[in-house]
């Protein structure tokens, strides 16, 4: 799993893999939202949460069409789906790859991004623990949406289309944390939602991944 998933980094940090195109776009949507909404803070405090976690969500979307479909044009693809290493864990490592090229820096990058939207101070530690939590799940959900689309010309839109219905949960569970915990509201419930649903991602999609890149290399 490790060579793999070293293997996946160095791809995209040298090959465009996506490493950094989705902390950029990340940024350009809070830099735009001011001047969509007005520079009015109370208003940019108020949908701060949702405004960020959209963006956050949108990210991972940008990089999704080449966890597989490069593996799978340069014949690399076929080679690890008969190595010895399980295409479970093979999607696994792929997922763990996006996630720290695309979902680690967005969140690490999130306080800062926040206080261009006015975000409260304390909600700013919300943010980064939902993030930290809930972005992990978008890469393996990412992971399995790619795993059906690889193959077929064209499928970004079709993943965009199959991924982001999967990404609601997450989103609303996410956004809720953080505007209860900017309005110092209990966060408890939503919070083992945004757990659960990453718990239960990593528990059955690298299984239902490896099941789809099967099928598609048959």
């Amino acid at each position: 799993m490790i060579p793999v998933l070293q293997r996946d980094l160095a791809l995209a940090v040298k090959g465009g893999g996506g490493f950094g195109l989705g902390l950029a776009f990340f940024l350009i949507i809070v830099v735009l939202v001011p001047f969509g909404v007005g520079p009015q803070s109370e208003l940019l405090s108020r949908i701060a949460p949702g405004i960020l976690w959209v963006g956050a969500l949108l990210s991972c979307l940008l990089s999704l069409d080449r966890i597989f479909q490069l593996d799978f044009e340069d014949g690399s693809l076929d080679l690890l789906a008969t190595s010895p290493l399980p295409l479970e864990t093979l999607a696994l490592a792929k997922a763990a790859a996006h996630w720290l090229t695309t979902g680690l820096p967005l969140t690490l990058a999130a306080p800062i991004l926040g206080l261009l939207l006015s975000l409260p101070t304390s909600a700013v530690f919300w943010l980064v623990l939902t993030l930290a939590i809930g972005t992990p799940a978008l890469s393996l959900i990412g992971a399995f949406g790619a795993a059906l689309t690889v193959g077929l010309k064209r499928g970004g839109l079709l993943l965009s289309i199959l991924v982001l219905p999967l990404y609601i949960p997450t989103l609303i569970f996410g956004a809720e944390v953080v505007r209860r915990g900017a309005d110092g509201l209990a966060t408890a419930t939503p919070l083992l939602f945004l757990g659960g649903i990453t718990a239960g991602a990593l528990a059955i999609l690298p299984f239902a991944t490896a099941a789809a890149v099967r099928i598609n290399l048959r």
